[in-house]
């Protein structure tokens, strides 16, 4: 620190320096100031200096460890190219991120084939670089291209292959592939079988199936990773592993721990499930003056104990030009509305669901449906992988073991009608969730929890005080309901899902090729944040 100048110097990890001049005293001689521009550019100079070393060793490096086969041109990009910038861009579901002050990744790589991936960890080991793997890019707080050290970014949107074979209802799925390109496939090949994970077609599977994974057929089917039968890894040695070779305790350990915790997951062979051939659908909508409150409350007595084929999540928003709160009942039947009608006049009257509130049709039809779009809609928009709605928002997640009082709802409602752009879904469980242990996987929410909440705020301008002003309403909101949620929410997360390696113990780790330097961690303030 240069202070009797008026300069600030940061170096970066004792590479990467910068400086910035914060003030100049008046009476600063014009040799004086003169050397202090030189240092300046000198700093300048040193820090392009060293990303370009770095950038050209691992790209020399690469060339050696690939393929003669291997287009270094087609796979790296570097920050002067302009396709650095797409995939950087592109690849940033929540635009919240997008102007960040921090470090860039050195390198996008996008590879072609594992043996591509494999040498980049290999160069990355020499270098000291971490890697952050893309999917889809829907990990809300950034973590798969944001890094406080050197890093480069391993993009799959070239690893998307999707091999279906239906006599053994199996598939195997590429990490690069979103759910939307995955169901699209399935339907293709028939229109009786489908795959429990989540409702928006944008989400890549790479990280969704190695955090869990839920969708509307969870009740019926359990978790996407409640149905991964396999899965080829590449570890931090450059071996490619399948669930043989990899051992069952790393193959626990990749199924909801975080594939990313343990090498780069490249693809999953999963199972299929079956659908019938009719679904229905319904979404009613009630108002604080139509009683949501009672509705709302009642449901909680009823969502996880309803027949496993019926699906009913609630989502909460604040409406209209005066503000009201609306909840949508949003509901999908693995069944015909013959079949749904007596079995919600048995367990859910109070919603008082008519015949011309349902919408028969197909599985993949309802996959467009919970995913917004009209009915008609060709199925090919599945295959689209940017979302439609890209927007700065904020996003926590609590799980339910207890009834919430209608009081405790009516202080959501409170707080929600204090914002712009606020959501609470409430997503239930039971089911097949409480067949499945705890620990049959690293996701320890089962049997005992009623639902999952998820809240989310969104805002339209991302300046800093706005922004701040939108999450300090969210953390607000996460406090006040404590009381009625699992309190031991982030206990169980810290023990048996990043620590679901210590359950593998030195096992996992070990057979992954993984220290503790390693692994990729989450730190309390990503949990909190």
């Amino acid at each position: 620190m240069y202070s009797s100048i008026g300069w600030s110097i940061s170096c970066f990890h004792g590479s990467v320096c910068f400086g910035i001049i914060k003030s100049i005293p008046p009476r600063l001689k014009l040799t004086e100031m003169g050397f202090t521009l030189t240092v300046f550019l000198l700093l300048l100079w040193a820090s392009s200096s060293t990303s370009e070393t770095i950038n050209d060793h691992f790209i020399q490096c690469m060339s050696i460890h690939s393929t003669p086969q291997a287009n270094s041109t087609q796979i790296i990009h570097q920050p002067n190219s302009s396709f650095y910038s797409h995939f950087l861009q592109s690849s940033q579901q929540n635009s919240r991120r997008l102007n960040l002050s921090t470090s860039k990744p050195l390198l996008i790589l996008t590879p072609f084939h594992e043996s591509e991936i494999q040498a980049a960890i290999l160069c990355c080991k020499k270098q000291a670089l971490q890697i952050r793997t893309l999917s889809g890019g829907h990990d809300y707080e950034g973590l798969s291209y944001l890094s406080q050290a050197p890093f480069i970014i391993i993009d799959l949107i070239h690893l998307r292959t999707i091999s279906i074979n239906i006599e053994d209802e199996t598939a195997w799925v590429q990490a690069g592939a979103t759910l939307g390109e995955l169901y699209y496939s399935v339907s293709i090949k028939s229109r009786v079988h489908g795959f429990p994970a989540g409702i928006c077609p944008t989400v890549g599977v790479g990280g969704h199936f190695s955090g869990g994974g839920f969708g509307t057929l969870l009740r019926k089917y359990g978790l996407a990773a409640d149905n991964i039968l396999d899965a080829s890894l590449i570890d931090v040695n450059g071996r490619i592993l399948n669930r043989e070779s990899m051992g069952e305790d790393l193959f626990w350990a990749v199924k909801g721990g975080g594939g990313a915790s343990f090498g780069i997951i490249v693809s999953w062979k999963i199972k299929l499930v079956q659908v019938p051939p009719t679904v229905t659908v319904f979404s009613i909508d009630k108002t604080l003056e139509q009683g949501l409150t009672k509705l709302v409350h009642r449901w909680q007595y009823v969502a996880d104990r309803l027949h496993e084929d019926l699906f009913i999540r609630v989502i909460i928003q604040n409406v209209g030009k005066k503000k009201t709160i609306q909840a949508s009942f949003n509901s999908l039947f693995l069944g015909g509305v013959d079949k749904l009608i007596p079995l919600m006049g048995k367990s859910f009257p109070q919603l008082g669901l008519q015949v011309g509130d349902c919408t028969e049709m197909t599985w993949i039809e309802s996959v467009l449906y919970f995913a917004g779009f009209p009915r008609g809609t060709p199925l090919e928009i599945l295959l689209n992988r940017t979302h439609p709605d890209r927007s700065f928002f904020k996003a926590k997640s609590d799980y339910v073991k207890e009834a919430i009082p209608e009081a405790g709802l009516e202080g959501v409602w409170e707080r929600f009608l204090k914002e712009e752009i606020v959501f609470m879904i409430m997503d239930p469980y039971g089911g097949r969730m409480n067949e499945i242990s705890e620990y049959e996987i690293p996701f320890p929410y089962r049997k005992g929890n009623l639902y999952n909440i998820q809240y989310l705020v969104k805002w339209e301008d991302n300046e800093a005080k706005i922004s701040n002003q939108h999450l300090h309403w969210i953390r607000m909101l996460y406090k006040y309901m404590r009381p009625y949620v699992y309190k031991y929410m982030k206990t169980t997360i810290g023990i048996l899902i990043w620590g679901a390696t210590i359950r593998t113990t030195t096992q996992a780790t070990h057979k992954a090729g993984l220290g503790v330097e390693n692994t990729s961690r989450v730190t309390s303030s990503d949990w909190h944040g």
